[in-house]
C-alpha cells in the first residue's frame, strides 16, 4: 500500500510504533486501493470533527469509544463496495470518513491482543508459517487476516489444543462484523498501522489452522504471566 504502510519493529519484547497523520487524499487512495489491488470490500465509517478545539466523533456521542472508526449506520454492511469507483464516490463525498473492512467476506479476522500477537508473529516468522496481512489498531489489539469461515472453525481448534476459548483472550470475526484499516485515526488514540502489510507475498491468506497454534499459545502465555503478577 504505497504511501499507507508504517515500518513496524517486529520482536517479542518491543515495538517501534510510528503513528502517521490522516490527511483525506491518503484515506480516498487507501479505500480505492484495497478494491482494486486487495478485491477487499470497503465501507466509509464516521469521522473526526474539531469541536472546542479538540475532536469529536461525527456520531455526536460525548463518550464515543470508536471516536471516527464505527459504523454511521445500522445498514452499514449494505452499503459496502468493491468497485474503485464506488470508493472512490464514497470518500469524494466525505473524505476524512473512515475505512471499515467487511469481514466475512474476502477474510476473517482473529483478533488478539498486541503483545500477544507480535509474540505469536515473531514465532510464526521464524517457523516459515504463511502469513496474511495482519494489522494492529491504536487500543492495542492485533487483527491477523485468514480465510473466510474462521469464525465458525477457531473455537475447536483451540478446544483441539487442549485450551478452553473461554480462557484465551482471542476472537474471531467473521460475517457482520469489520476492521478498521489504515490509515484510520481512532480519536487521539492514534492510528490503525500495518504489521504486516498487504503485498503480492500476502495476497494468498491462510487458513486459520495454520496460525490458531502459535496465536493460541501466545494468548496462554499471557494469560499465565498476568496470573503469576497478581499471585
Amino acid at each position: 500500500m504505497h504511501g499507507v504502510e508504517e515500518t513496524m519493529g517486529v520482536n517479542e519484547t518491543e515495538t517501534a510504533v510510528h503513528i502517521p497523520v490522516q490527511r483525506g487524499e491518503q484515506l480516498l487512495d487507501s479505500a480505492v486501493r484495497y478494491t482494486e489491488e486487495r478485491h477487499w470490500d470497503v465501507v466509509p465509517g464516521t469521522w473526526l470533527e474539531a469541536v472546542d478545539g479538540g475532536e469529536r466523533c461525527s456520531c455526536g456521542a460525548p463518550r464515543c469509544p470508536a471516536p471516527g472508526a464505527h459504523p454511521v449506520r445500522p445498514d452499514w454492511s449494505a452499503q459496502a463496495t468493491g468497485s474503485g469507483v464506488g470508493a472512490r464516490r464514497m470518500w469524494t463525498k466525505q473524505p476524512g470518513a473512515s475505512i471499515l473492512l467487511p469481514t466475512g467476506r474476502a477474510f476473517d479476522a482473529i483478533e488478539v491482543s498486541e503483545s500477544a500477537g507480535f509474540l505469536a508473529l515473531a514465532r510464526m516468522e521464524r517457523m516459515e508459517l504463511p502469513l496474511g496481512p495482519a494489522a494492529c489498531a491504536p487500543d492495542r489489539r492485533m487483527y491477523f487476516f485468514v480465510l473466510p469461515g474462521a469464525a465458525a472453525k477457531v473455537p475447536d481448534l483451540i478446544r483441539a489444543l487442549g485450551w478452553s476459548p473461554a480462557s484465551l483472550d482471542l476472537a474471531t470475526l467473521g460475517e457482520g462484523r469489520y476492521v478498521a484499516a489504515p490509515p484510520t485515526r481512532v480519536g487521539g488514540r492514534g492510528a490503525v498501522q500495518w504489521a504486516r502489510h498487504p503485498s503480492a507475498t500476502n495476497r494468498w491468506l491462510p487458513e486459520a489452522e495454520e496460525l490458531v497454534s502459535a496465536l493460541a499459545y501466545a494468548c496462554g502465555r499471557e494469560a499465565a504471566d498476568a496470573r503469576g503478577r497478581k499471585a
